[in-house]
């Protein structure tokens, strides 16, 4: 970033602020490479070195360096700097925008210049535009973590056509077709695999480097990277509408949520640099009235050194930047906030209430324990079969625990809707399902298979009782220390709710350590639970879910953060923070990034506010020269920017 952008909407203090470009059109301006970046910094190297040799000629007193050609060495050191600035400043008041930091920094070296101390005026315009290009490269480093999502996104894709394999732009690909993808190459479309299976590096969607294995027929998200062999997908959305695009696009425009702090200080510049203007011409003029011994020299270049001073730059720079730099950071660890102002009201969460299923456990059922009447083999193929004809989640877990390769021929299948299924297997009656499934159809079976915690499936065969299974979700690995981590930074009320029944809800809630659960829970039911939650006193509440069944009490918290919904366009739209897989302890961390983003962001507040008053008083009563000015605005900037940066470094 140079001084000679223009000043950006606000009017603050003339800086473009960071996270208000959007970020595609960014990356066009610091790609250069080397050779751009040295050109970039050539103007300041040339002015650093001129301004070094000229004040060790003045220090040594060279008798040849006066009068011209002292002053022309020293406008020569300050055109190469300054130019920029001073063109800007005559084109912001040209538009009406009178009150920038161009201006400032253009008359107080100006005004340095008429009074003879060109080493401070070269100087100031020097260090600021020193500071300026360090704010660029803060922001390059801000943006590295954003910009690797972008990098995902091949340029051209491998489709299908006429029989041929041929290249072309992913825009121009449409559902239905397929595509190719060799070893290293990225998937350009989200779809559904061709090939029997295939192991992809997921680390740029969800931050995991761990490699996923899919097979036929699952979902291939776009950016996910092939590890292994030649492969093809059929795609199923087209490029605009996948998964990655939309959240490219909640990234890139996170800046249209600003925090409560960032806007604050925005409308404070507003109004702060034409006080500190008319206060500097007030200090130049008003002492005449005052001081008996008058030198309108002296009080013009106090007033110089107050007009220096005075910029705002550390707080209209570092504080978005940190904000920006806030989301950078959780955007390397999977977590995508749509705004700064989430990053500020996640500090402030003190009740957390997760969904339990695909949140705190796997969602992936396993048969857990069976009992039988008849030999284990054949009970299990008798219920692999029948639950075959199914395609609820817990059939499915049947069907895949049965080690039969070969199924039962099954006929007049019937499902009884919320009790189960009945069917004839090799001629006789059987029925899988719950207890009430039985009790319709007059079959006896032990009380012992009610008393279950689990979730339970019970076989009868020709009339018979034949066994039961118990079907278990298991807890996600990082569940227990997700529950304790949440405790410790700082939320003192953990709440569960769920669809599953009570008893099984209850059990996951004293196993991982939440506070409080409840079960049998309807969408409608989960929205009146919440609702009472926060109808408490004081009570700030995230709630964390699946994103699609969910949506409703996404959109009733505080903050609603959708849990491994990469790929969910009703998660992506509805919730406030996304975590992209299915890791809960990504929670704690997101609060973590909070915490940390609103600690640097009050940080270089009170540094610039401090610095800057000791040095303006100081600067006042003719104790401060332009030197101690360059570290009050430039130098207290670049300390503000470098720990604005710092949150990039930090693990959490």
């Amino acid at each position: 970033m140079t001084p000679h952008q223009h000043r950006n909407e606000d009017g603050c203090c003339g800086h473009q602020h960071p996270e208000d470009q959007h970020i595609a059109a960014h990356d066009h301006n610091h790609d250069h490479g080397d050779a751009s970046a040295f050109k970039t910094y050539l103007p300041a190297i040339a002015s650093l070195t001129l301004l070094l040799i000229a004040i060790a000629f003045d220090f040594f007193s060279v008798t040849f360096f006066k009068d011209y050609l002292r002053l022309g060495w020293y406008l020569v050191a300050y055109f190469l700097v300054a130019w920029p600035v001073i063109k800007e400043a005559f084109i912001t008041v040209a538009k009406g925008d009178v009150f920038t930091e161009f201006l400032l920094m253009a008359l107080a070296t100006i005004g340095a210049f008429a009074l003879g101390e060109y080493p401070e005026a070269v100087a100031v315009m020097l260090f600021y535009s020193i500071g300026e290009l360090f704010q660029g490269a803060a922001v390059s480093r801000a943006k590295n973590n954003i910009k690797a999502l972008l990098d995902v996104r091949p340029e051209t894709a491998t489709v299908l056509k006429n029989g041929t394999f041929i290249d072309v732009k992913p825009t121009e690909i449409e559902i239905g077709e397929s595509i190719q993808l060799k070893a290293g190459e990225k998937a350009p479309l989200d779809g559904e695999l061709e090939s029997e299976s295939a192991s992809f590096n997921t680390a740029a969607l969800t931050g995991e480097s761990k490699p996923k294995t899919i097979r036929k027929g699952e979902q291939v998200l776009a950016g996910m990277l092939n590890l292994e062999g030649v492969i093809t997908l059929k795609v199923t959305k087209k490029f605009e509408d996948s998964a990655l695009s939309k959240i490219l696009d909640l990234v890139q425009n996170a800046s249209a949520k600003k925090a409560k702090t960032e806007l604050l200080i925005r409308r404070f510049a507003k109004i702060y640099t034409p006080i500190v203007f008319f206060l500097a011409v007030a200090l130049t003029l008003l002492p005449y009235f005052f001081v008996a011994n008058y030198e309108f020299n002296v009080w013009l270049y106090r007033a110089l050194v107050f007009l220096v001073i005075s910029c705002p730059c550390a707080l209209v720079i570092s504080i978005p930047l940190g904000y920006f730099g806030g989301i950078g950071a959780a955007s390397a660890n999977g977590i995508l906030f749509k705004g700064s102002n989430y990053l500020d009201l996640i500090t402030k969460v003190n009740t957390v209430v997760l969904d339990k299923t695909g949140t705190l456990t796997q969602g992936v059922f396993k048969v857990k324990e069976i009992q039988s009447e008849i030999p284990e083999k054949e009970f299990v193929n008798y219920l692999a079969s029948i639950e075959s004809q199914s395609t609820h989640p817990i059939a499915k877990a049947i069907v895949a625990y049965n080690s039969v390769d070969t199924l039962l021929p099954v006929q007049n299948v019937k499902e009884v809707a919320g009790h189960g299924l009945k069917a004839e297997i090799n001629g006789n009656e059987v029925l899988a399902g719950n207890g009430k499934l039985l009790k319709q159809f007059g079959v006896i079976y032990p009380t012992e298979v009610d008393e279950q915690v689990e979730t339970t499936v019970i076989l009868a065969v020709a009339g018979k009782y034949a066994g039961f299974v118990t079907i278990a979700d298991e807890a996600k690995p990082d569940a227990k220390q997700a529950i304790t981590t949440l405790h410790a930074v700082g939320v003192n009320k953990i709440v569960m709710l769920s669809g599953d029944k009570t008893s099984i809800t209850q059990k996951v809630a004293k196993e991982l350590g939440v506070d409080e659960a409840y079960g049998d829970l309807l969408p409608e039911d989960k929205v009146t639970q919440l609702e009472k939650i926060k109808a408490e006193p004081n009570r700030v509440v995230a709630f964390i879910g699946d994103g699609i069944n969910d949506a409703p009490v996404l959109a009733l918290s505080d903050v609603g953060m959708a849990m491994g919904a990469l790929g969910s366009d009703v998660a992506i739209e509805t919730a406030d923070v996304v975590i992209q897989n299915d890791m809960p302890s990504k929670i704690a961390t997101a609060i973590k990034i909070g915490k940390a983003t609103k600690k640097i962001v009050y940080q270089n507040i009170g540094l610039a506010f401090g610095v800057k008053a000791i040095v303006l008083i100081l600067g006042a009563g003719g104790l401060a020269t332009m030197w101690e000015a360059v570290f009050a605005d430039v130098g207290v900037a670049f300390l503000a920017i470098l720990n604005a940066v710092r949150i990039q470094r930090m693990k959490f």
